[in-house]
């Protein structure tokens, strides 16, 4: 019998994705220290995010089992709500200055979407799931008037993708499917950094980025082929990149996860960044929630790491830990919850449908 079909799994087996996540975002910690070690480096970037991390999937696994709904609907809720205050200089979560900004105000409502849906599925009266459902739509909404299209347009894609979920019975072709669309956000960022696409494409790509942040995106490759195995030292980007010297709304950052960890902290550090996204989706694919659950989170994470490789999200605690919080709530085991995983899928299609 599947490790992933409720309480008849092993709990050894059971603790796996635990197991590799503390492997994994020890890795993460550890190799920041490593690379800032006899430089002028400041690590306490990456500990912080790798902390709220841990700390959102701990406060997610512990309030899932307990209070799903309810847990989802404030994570939701308070995620709105920072979104909304950012403008005004909520602490950690200021908006990226660059224009089309891809930060705080988009990845909020984002992880906001999901977590609402993922409520949604969980909830077991009709009136609910639609208050939920229309909760992630306002997600969207709040994305817009904050200025944010790249938002809007992964809330909506989120709630597409909950509804949709309820038809699929295996989780695992989904999961591959999120897995090989981050994977090709991240391909063509590296690629638009190292200019190898077609002119068209690149002046299209340009014209929607921005020039400057392409040019950051330069940068950050010219710094990873200099030092390609400790990188440069974490958040050293901005006083060796020659466009965020000058520019003065770069903030001393490449505007891209992906390319700022490849530039300071070498091909590891970029390794170890697409590790954690790997974990959560492993986390996920061997979750004891239904597969509506799992997917739709698991759609969330993948804007989340889009965003990420075309712009600043992963930089405000309040994302990382919103991350980890929702990632907590789609592998979280409902107390006492030992009904087959299949059983209750075929129930939650049942009554979404």
């Amino acid at each position: 019998m599947s490790a992933r079909t409720g309480g008849s799994a092993a709990p050894g087996r059971r603790a796996a994705p635990d197991l590799v996540g503390v492997l994994v975002l020890g890795a993460c910690a550890g190799w920041s220290l490593v690379t800032a070690a006899g430089r002028e480096a400041r690590p306490e970037g990456v500990l912080l995010a790798v902390l709220a991390v841990a700390a959102g999937y701990a406060l997610g696994r512990i309030s899932g089992s307990l209070v799903p709904v309810a847990t989802a609907a404030c994570a939701a809720t308070a995620g709105l709500l920072l979104a909304y205050a950012s403008r005004d200089g909520v602490p950690g979560a200021t908006v990226d200055p660059l224009p089309g900004h891809i930060g705080v105000s988009a990845a909020l409502p984002a992880l906001a979407a999901g977590a609402a849906c993922c409520g949604a599925w969980a909830a077991r009266t009709a009136a609910a799931r639609l208050v939920l459902r229309l909760l992630a739509a306002g997600c969207a909404g709040t994305a817009l008037a904050l200025g944010s299209a790249a938002g809007c347009v992964a809330a909506l894609g989120i709630l597409l993708c909950s509804l949709a979920a309820a038809r699929m019975r295996h989780r695992t072709v989904g999961l591959a499917g999120l897995a090989a669309v981050a994977a090709l956000v991240a391909g063509g960022s590296v690629a638009v950094a190292e200019d190898v696409l077609p002119a068209g494409l690149t002046v299209s790509l340009e014209g929607q980025l921005t020039p400057e942040r392409v040019l950051l995106w330069r940068d950050a490759m010219d710094l990873a082929e200099e030092h390609p195995l400790r990188g440069t030292g974490p958040d050293r980007f901005g006083g060796l990149s020659p466009v965020a010297l000058q520019s003065p709304v770069a903030a001393g950052k490449p505007h891209s996860a992906l390319l700022q960890q490849t530039s300071e902290q070498g091909v590891l550090g970029t390794g170890l960044l697409a590790a954690t996204y790997g974990w959560l989706l492993y986390a996920l694919w061997r979750s004891p929630r239904t597969t509506p659950v799992v997917l739709t989170a698991g759609a969330a994470l993948t804007a989340l790491a889009a965003f990420a490789c075309v712009g600043n999200a992963l930089s405000f605690s309040p994302v990382t830990m919103g991350a980890g919080l929702l990632a907590g709530l789609a592998t979280a085991r409902p107390h006492g919850d030992g009904q087959p995983e299949a059983e209750r899928d075929a129930e939650v299609v049942h009554a979404g449908g």
